[in-house]
């Protein structure tokens, strides 16, 4: 007689979380008016499968809103079970984790999900990871100890997202968190929307908006905003100091002190929290690590597992949980703790840490003189926040340009000879060359693309740069690393390095008129620096 009703439970589950995920992908932008629909249908889920809708208050007393889901066999009061506590993502309502956390309550587990604050019905306001943010999930196990049946030392976060962010932050400022699963989220918040000093206007816009549609900005974050996407040089500084105080890299000797066991999942195309900055962040933990990067956008890895359905992402953070929250030997400690999946195979590749992933370097050299003129996009680009790298994931189709019909007006363009033999290209790509500007401010972006017969080249990977305060006319060396990735480039093609001036994902700072020149000193070669796969 159990099976049926597990089955209409975990329908009405993956049903809700459908819904969630159809609004997601959809951009949020009808998120105010379905909220009558979402929680009707999380009432109708509630009462098919025993979850509890609770207020819990936070930090200054601001109330949360949350759902406890916990074990059928805590009904008899007589044991204690691990608890895991998930905040939602950025502009997600509280129902998002269901399907999730009922799978973790059927194994064994008590789940507190709760809306962060400033979104949805929670109070309060969106305060981007801050001090009350922290404070709010202290306060949520705090509530989880003294009205469920939780086990006090076996307390562990996890987290999509904002989730994730908010996860590794809390793992900093409090002891009793034993364990955290962070999925999609970021290391260094500034080095994800701004880096090589370059707003990343899809990313910022998106993550503004949907703050806007689902939740109540704070005047900080408001000033905030205005001051990134009106680059205020003047603000430069104070900007990232209050990105800084949200970076869970900034308080890593304390998440280390502290000894929780750190799983970091994210996708090699996310246009949100690029992976190179959360491989860094993995190198400096020194306690109990994982990192898992795959093919995909933003939250894309995780999203089926929302529905309730087969997801190597959220199997991964089941059995993470297990092994350091319950005891589980499950194997997962003794596997290689670098786990990726090539954009380009279906295989998993294991490695006992990040540097080992592209040990051998091939260099490219970008030899000659060239000059650019800006403020025109040259068709080269890093495709559409969310769906370019999500058609990636699913089909294989990243962004494309036709290389030979690049405008060399727009463009500045290196490629090497044809590969004999494939490219397993593994880690990230490094750009070295000499700049000189016509004006004291300029952004330039770097695309690598895998090359054709056809001269249809696809994107491996790309990144922005710019600078402010250069004298016009002195040439000046810029390093720049381009996104990590993992992709495979066939026998027979080339590697192309092209740079322009502008891309629709970034915020460009090219006054009009100016021109770029790219040189290759005889004292200090330009060349692109390749990681490769060791053969």
């Amino acid at each position: 007689m159990g099976h049926p009703r597990k089955a209409l439970r975990t329908t009405g589950v993956g049903a809700v979380s459908a819904t969630l995920v159809a609004g997601a992908a959809l951009g949020l932008a009808p998120a105010a008016q379905a909220a009558p629909a979402v929680q009707a249908a999380a009432a109708d889920t509630a009462s098919a499968s025993g979850i509890r809708f609770v207020d819990i208050t936070g930090d200054g007393g601001t109330v949360l809103k949350a759902n406890v889901v916990t074990p059928a066999a805590a009904a008899d009061g007589t044991r204690r079970f691990p608890v895991v506590v998930l905040p939602t993502s950025w502009a997600t309502p509280q129902v998002e984790y269901l399907a999730q956390a009922q799978k973790l309550a059927d194994s064994g587990y008590v789940v507190v999900t709760y809306n962060s604050r400033g979104f949805w019905q929670s109070g309060g306001y969106v305060e981007v990871a801050g001090p009350a943010d922290i404070a709010d999930a202290s306060k949520v196990i705090d509530w989880a100890l003294a009205n469920t049946p939780a086990d006090p030392d076996k307390v562990g976060m996890a987290g999509v997202s904002y989730g994730a962010g908010i996860s590794l932050l809390a793992a900093a400022h409090d002891k009793r968190i034993k364990a955290v699963a962070a999925l999609s989220g970021w290391g260094d918040l500034i080095d994800s929307i701004y880096s090589g000093r370059t707003q990343h206007l899809q990313a910022a816009a998106m993550l503004g908006g949907t703050a806007y549609l689902t939740g109540r900005p704070s005047p900080e974050l408001q000033q905030i905003m205005a001051d990134f996407f009106g680059s205020d040089l003047a603000k430069e500084q104070e900007i990232i100091a209050w990105g800084k105080k949200r970076s869970p890299a900034a308080y890593v000797d304390r998440i280390n002190a502290n000894g929780a066991a750190i799983m970091l999942a994210n996708a090699w195309g996310d246009t949100i929290f690029p992976p190179n900055q959360y491989a860094s962040f993995y190198e400096k933990l020194t306690g109990p690590k994982r990192l898992e990067l795959r093919p995909g956008d933003h939250a894309t890895a995780e999203a089926t597992g929302l529905l309730g359905l087969p997801n190597d992402v959220w199997t991964d953070t089941t059995r993470w949980l297990d092994h350091y929250l319950k005891g589980a030997d499950n194997g997962i400690d003794r596997e290689q703790p670098v786990q990726i999946k090539s954009r380009s195979t279906g295989g998993y590749e294991g490695y006992p840490d990040w540097k080992s992933v592209g040990p051998t370097r091939k260099k490219i050299a970008l030899a000659g003189t060239t000059t650019i003129h800006t403020n025109v996009d040259s068709g080269a680009n890093g495709g559409i926040l969310m769906l370019s790298n999500a058609l990636d994931q699913f089909v294989q189709v990243p962004p494309v340009a036709s290389v030979p019909l690049l405008p060399r007006r727009y463009a500045a363009v290196w490629q090497s000879e044809k590969y004999g033999t494939a490219q397993q290209i593994r880690g990230t790509t490094k750009l070295h060359t000499t700049v000189t500007g016509t004006k004291e401010s300029g952004t330039l972006v770097a695309y690598l693309y895998d090359v054709g017969p056809l001269g249809l080249g696809k994107l491996v990977s790309n990144a922005p740069y710019t600078f402010h305060g250069q004298t016009p006319g002195k040439p000046f060396a810029v390093d720049l690393e381009l996104f990590s990735t993992a992709y495979d480039v066939p026998a027979g093609h080339r590697l192309a390095l092209v740079v322009d001036t502008v891309d629709p994902l970034y915020i460009e700072h090219n006054p009009t008129g100016a021109q770029l020149t790219f040189s290759s000193p005889a004292a200090d070669p330009s060349y692109v620096s390749v990681p490769l796969r060791e053969q």
